[in-house]
């Protein structure tokens, strides 16, 4: 007999693993972000600017793998495209460990990030073999909830790191947390994909399901979206730092600002997890997309015009910041849980191809947004403001899909 969906891990366990799987991710990113002046110093230091793409080398890898992770989960399982690509990840870390340029960092973040798209990307079908729709965009914003509380520390422990054994040593840290979810995903999470609901990896078997996933208009509507909303995110976390640093003074103190930033935003996926059984998924999504454009495009305009206080300046900005980062809680999750319902069959794949498309595009639009850095975040403001623009243009009039499989 093959695997129950239903086996393993229940209740608050299977949500924390999750959180652990996706955590993934923001950790790889967010603990780095102390560490770029050093690794600019070091590597480039006739143009510090460059470091940012630490980051957003990272993100490419992470959109080109996931185009493979979810097809080869659905071939062979979840849990083994989970372990194998967090073996690929620890060797990206420790390749990034021993970089002797800023180019061979690059290459070994881009590694890095290729092992990350298995965790990511099959602990999202993982999710969806359990379960579709408002539950499962329930289930995924309880695990970013827990989530959260990666990406508020991992600054911290980044410093802390630099701090003791210099930037190097933080990619140990990467080996380290690689190998503890692993460990729990094999003693803990039994495989949820069934043999005979697996699908072999037959290129017109892939190219078809890749056929179906872009031919949906609500997947494809959704998928635009998770574009303008990542790209947005990238391009915050890219220049965050620099903001905190050359226009506020703050370089020092950035790891706790960052914590108190992504703790007090970490409660948009707790109230989105209470409200989506009620409110409904589309709904959240575009009341929340609205909101947050008409701030940023407020914000823009109050920087730009010199109309802003000095005093005033810093708490803007810092409430701003929150603001993008809450508004993660109320839209990823249920965009995920959108664009999969009507997937179940083909879950790994669709999974795949969502997350490779809204990665993968979503650094074309960071890395611009991050290079136009000018010792303000009058860019930042701006580049935000126009894309949550077309990421509120791509879900207007959506109606969710019937559940499939």
């Amino acid at each position: 007999m093959g695997p129950h969906p239903d086996r393993g891990a229940r209740g608050a366990e299977f949500i924390a693993l999750v959180a652990m799987l996706f955590a993934t991710v923001a950790f790889s990113i967010d603990s780095m972000l102390p560490a770029m002046p050093e690794i600019a110093a070091e590597l480039t230091p006739a143009a510090p600017n460059r470091a940012q793409l630490v980051v957003t080398s990272f993100v490419f890898g992470l959109g080109v793998g996931t185009l493979f992770a979810g097809p080869i989960s659905d071939a062979i399982g979840r849990r083994k495209v989970i372990v194998g690509g967090a073996a690929i990840y620890a060797l990206g870390a420790v390749l990034a460990a021993r970089a002797g340029s800023l180019e061979a960092l690059l290459a070994a973040r881009v590694l890095q990030g290729l092992g990350a798209s298995g965790p990511r990307v099959a602990s999202l079908a993982l999710v969806r073999d359990r379960h579709a729709g408002a539950r499962m965009a329930r289930i995924v914003s309880f695990a970013m909830t827990v989530f959260a509380l990666v990406p508020a520390v991992a600054p911290a422990i980044g410093a802390l790191i630099l701090a003791a054994f210099g930037w190097r040593a933080i990619f140990g840290a990467f080996v380290v947390f690689a190998a503890l979810s692993s460990a729990w995903l094999l003693l803990r999470q039994p495989e949820t994909l069934a043999p005979e609901a697996r699908r072999p990896l037959r290129p017109a078997r892939i190219l078809a399901a890749v056929g179906e996933v872009l031919s949906h208009g609500v997947v494809l509507r959704a998928i635009l979206a998770q574009v303008f909303i990542f790209g947005s995110l990238m391009a915050v976390l890219s220049s965050t730092q620099m903001v905190f640093d050359k226009t506020f003074g703050l370089g020092d103190s950035f790891p706790f600002w960052f914590a108190m930033i992504v703790l007090v935003a970490g409660t948009g996926s707790f109230a989105n997890a209470r409200l989506v059984l009620r409110l409904g998924m589309i709904r959240l999504v575009t009341t929340t997309l609205t909101v947050e454009f008409l701030f940023s495009a407020t914000v823009a305009a109050l920087w730009g015009t010199g109309l802003l206080p000095e005093p005033l300046r810093f708490p803007l900005y810092f409430a701003w910041t929150t603001s993008v980062f809450f508004m993660l809680g109320f839209t990823m999750g249920n965009l995920n849980a959108l664009a999969l319902e009507p997937m179940g069959h083909i879950a790994g794949t669709a999974a795949s191809v969502i997350s490779a498309l809204a990665t993968a595009l979503a650094v074309v639009i960071a890395i611009p947004v991050g290079l136009a850095f000018d010792g303000t975040p009058l860019p930042l403001f701006l580049g935000v403001a126009a894309s949550l623009a077309c990421a509120r243009l791509s879900v207007r009039g959506l109606v969710p899909a019937v559940a499939g499989p």
